[in-house]
């Protein structure tokens, strides 16, 4: 795990101990303001994108036959984003209300895929996403809204939400996803690292198969970093089918389990020669305010370049125009509404909706819900920053 280790300066390690000498233990981190040499230059709403990094993994799998096959291929899709992590212990940008990141992928065989994410809520922070592939007959929306503990010498992010998965061309099947939480180890002593942890599930009720993955952290003695372990059972009888067992960050491997007997280990997913498909993404002069890229440019040029002041300054700038605008939304009584989604039986949907059966209709109708540059939210346009 030597490419998520980080060590600090005197300089940044003095000031994240007065930041962290304030806390107690358990507390919310959500209103704590880090210093700038822990982010990733980028918003959490790229972020997302990595778990979509691997679509060769998917794109057949909607004309598969068996069932269980399909289950084995979408939990291994999951899987397969995990090793994309910035180097040492970094957090993206805290996306602001309406901020949106858009993008696409082209790949070999000529079809593509589509992602939109915004961010639909502040207190608490909820970001909404979707990801269209029509052409190999499958979409993947769903929201996130991590919250931040501080645990002594390690800070948790808790990520709460979930993933919902289907094939167009099967109605009725639904897989849904969990995710595991980030923790940041070291923060106080020792070397500084990122870990994934806890136990996930992927479910698949229409045809009663559900896995459950645990996220193994090191022990201070024992154990491995970055190791996983996880059965894919009949839910219903709780029999197991496979189980999955290696490193996220490296090789994950499979075995099938028939009336107990356990088969030989064969390889799953291999981290390090997997093709990362590269993000689509339009020009930021060709961007709109409030996509990430744009929004945060100042902030990403001020890091890259190690500018540390001018960074701190030009996020700040953001994050006052942000409390700026949402007093002026309270006093004048301005109800704010996502552009791009809607809350719908509890949970936050893309408006796009009746979605064309045919691949190639239902592609334009994808690219001209996504890339429309119509601001329909009047609130949202007459409160946008000038810049």
């Amino acid at each position: 795990m030597s490419e998520h280790k980080e060590v600090l300066d005197e300089e940044p390690r003095s000031i994240l101990m007065g930041i962290i000498s304030q806390l107690s233990r358990g507390m919310d981190l959500s209103r704590v303001t880090l210093p700038v040499f822990v982010l990733e230059p980028r918003s959490f709403l790229e972020k997302i994108t990595d778990f979509m990094s691997h679509p060769d993994l998917i794109q057949k799998t909607s004309l598969e036959a068996d069932p269980l096959e399909r289950f084995v291929q979408v939990v291994r899709y999951y899987l397969s984003g995990w090793h994309i992590q910035p180097k040492g212990v970094k957090k993206p940008y805290n996306p602001v209300l309406g901020e949106h990141f858009r993008c696409k992928w082209t790949f070999p065989d000529g079809t593509e895929a589509f992602y939109l994410g915004e961010q639909v809520s502040h207190h608490p922070p909820i970001s909404a996403y979707a990801f269209y592939c029509p052409e190999n007959n499958f979409t993947l929306t769903g929201e996130l809204s991590p919250k931040s503990k501080f645990l002594g010498n390690s800070a948790a992010s808790m990520l709460q939400g979930s993933t919902n998965l289907r094939f167009l061309n099967i109605p009725g099947e639904e897989y849904s996803i969990t995710y595991p939480n980030i923790y940041a180890r070291g923060i106080l002593f020792g070397t500084m690292m990122m870990e994934l942890g806890d136990s996930v599930t992927v479910r698949c009720p229409q045809n009663d198969f559900i896995c459950d993955v645990e996220f193994k952290t090191k022990g201070f003695f024992t154990g491995t970093y970055n190791a996983i372990a996880g059965t894919i059972k009949k839910e219903s009888t709780g029999e197991v089918l496979f189980e999955i067992g290696g490193n996220w960050s490296d090789k994950m491997e499979i075995r099938q389990v028939q009336n107990g007997r356990k088969g030989s280990w064969t390889p799953y997913f291999d981290a390090t020669v997997s093709e990362v498909y590269p993000k689509i993404v339009a020009p930021e002069d060709q961007q709109e305010q409030y996509e990430s890229r744009r929004l945060w440019s100042k902030v990403t040029n001020a890091l890259m370049s190690r500018n540390m002041d001018l960074a701190t300054d030009e996020k700040t700038l953001i994050e006052d125009n942000q409390r700026k605008i949402a007093k002026e939304r309270d006093e004048n009584d301005i109800d704010w509404s996502p552009r791009f989604f809607t809350y719908k039986n509890g949970e936050y949907c893309p408006k796009l909706n009746n979605i064309s059966a045919d691949p190639q209709v239902a592609k334009k109708q994808i690219e001209e819900f996504i890339f429309s540059h119509q601001e329909t939210n009047a609130s949202y346009q007459e409160l946008h920053p000038t810049q």
